[in-house]
């Protein structure tokens, strides 16, 4: 039922700036922590940044590059990401959990999008 839809993700020059979305659908989406995970190509699944339901506490891995905002008009968390690396080439996921808060571990989300590319030139 809960469907999560990233978009925004594609090709970057380093130092540049993206901003991925994730649309919700079939939840309230006031009642659920959102988080960002990325997943580079031989490496760990990893959280870049988390809010918590109600719109309460964050978590940015990296907050001077990274930072998560939501949108409870048009049921979208963003990820805004600038000054981009090389080293930030990775599939983005959207991730929800019902009552979650800022969660950095991924097994504390139940509902994943699709995931998005993010590749950043070197």
């Amino acid at each position: 039922q809960v469907q999560l839809v990233e978009s925004g993700g594609g090709l970057v020059e380093t130092g540049g700036s993206l901003r991925l979305s994730c649309a919700a659908s079939g939840l309230t989406f006031s009642d659920y922590g959102m988080a960002w995970f990325r997943q580079a190509s031989g490496k760990a699944r990893e959280c870049v940044a988390a809010v918590s339901w109600g719109g309460g506490p964050t978590y940015s891995g990296d907050s001077v590059r990274f930072a998560i905002s939501r949108d409870k008009a048009k049921n979208t968390v963003y990820l805004q990401m600038d000054s981009l690396k090389f080293e930030d080439t990775a599939v983005y996921y959207c991730a929800a959990q019902r009552f979650g808060g800022a969660s950095t571990n991924q097994y504390d989300y139940l509902h994943w999008g699709q995931g998005t590319q993010v590749t950043v030139s070197s």
